[in-house]
């Protein structure tokens, strides 16, 4: 197309007065297939910022993925006041070994296409610190983001965490020892009575001085000092003059790797202590398969989140 013959124009607004004039184009080459999308939803885009340093301990960094909603017109408006999104602090399991922290960006995608912000946060494994090191993380993780989070675009005062497995675990410690910094807590299928494991049928051993639980609380059988090993039991820190959070506990009824009791005392205990908590039991699921990752699952932890993380 020649050029030579035409007007250099100026550009329009991008926002503001004169922006609504903006005329479009007119040009329907032959076979033009044309889609009115005026007055249709698009899908939320989303944006990722891998691996955020969060601290430095052990001789090691410790990092977390934050995963957001973004509005596409924001990279031209990079001065403009950001969102005050509600966040989830996800901790992946990993029997407290190393984490991957890949692990769970289905989750992250699903909320943060709901418009929150959704941080998959990694704590120090087993065989660098024992516990409470990996609290101590979620904690700080927790900690940073709500320092940086008018650069983030958060709403420090709408926080809820939540766990799988180990990282249940975690996140269940964190809210009891910290009930202040969430408005709630979904655990799907986390440890609580470590030293209680054994008793239950299990795939795998749950005492002797290598097991995760051991590894833990530093190596030591927890049948052999079960006193170190209710030092790690957050079930211990539910009382009724406690003011917790609300609980989402889900598990499922055929997991052999933690067994479905370790469920069954933490809901309990919350229900004897006059706390708020809901108990899924998964019929046929296992540990971490077998319906956590339909679509059920996620739309009820969603809802139960976003009930307590209203604006």
């Amino acid at each position: 197309m020649d050029t030579k013959d035409m007007k250099v124009l100026e550009p329009w607004p991008l926002f503001g007065p004169g922006a609504e004039t903006f005329p479009g184009s007119d040009e329907r080459p032959e076979g033009t297939i044309c889609v009115d999308w005026q007055g249709k939803k698009d899908n939320q885009m989303i944006d990722v910022l891998p691996n955020v340093v969060y601290q430095s301990l052990s001789g090691e960094d410790q990092h977390f993925h934050l995963i957001r909603p973004i509005d596409p017109m924001a990279m031209f408006m990079p001065d403009a006041p950001k969102p005050k999104l509600p966040l989830v602090v996800y901790v992946p399991g990993s029997a407290w070994h190393r984490q991957n922290i890949w692990m769970g960006l289905d989750r992250a995608c699903y909320f943060a296409a709901k418009g929150y912000a959704f941080a998959i946060v990694e704590y120090r494994p087993v065989e660098v610190a024992i516990y409470p090191a990996q609290v101590r993380d979620a904690e700080a993780a927790t900690r940073f983001l709500l320092d940086h989070a008018e650069e983030y675009g958060i709403d420090p005062d709408r926080v809820a965490f939540w766990g799988d497995s180990s990282g249940g675990h975690t996140v269940v410690c964190l809210a009891v020892e910290k009930p202040e910094m969430a408005k709630c807590v979904v655990d799907w299928f986390g440890p609580t009575d470590i030293g209680a494991m054994s008793y239950y049928p299990s795939a795998l051993p749950h005492y002797g001085s290598d097991t995760p639980e051991a590894l833990l609380i530093g190596g030591k059988d927890v049948l052999e000092y079960p006193e170190l090993a209710q030092t790690a039991n957050p079930i211990n820190g539910i009382t009724p003059e406690k003011d917790l959070p609300p609980f989402l506990i889900m598990h499922g009824a055929m997991d052999n790797i933690v067994p479905f009791n370790q469920s069954v005392r933490l809901y309990e205990k919350l229900k004897a202590c006059g706390k708020e908590a809901i108990f899924y039991r998964l019929e046929n699921a296992g540990h971490g398969v077998g319906g956590f990752s339909s679509d059920e699952a996620l739309e009820t932890s969603f809802s139960f989140i976003a009930k307590h993380l209203k604006g």
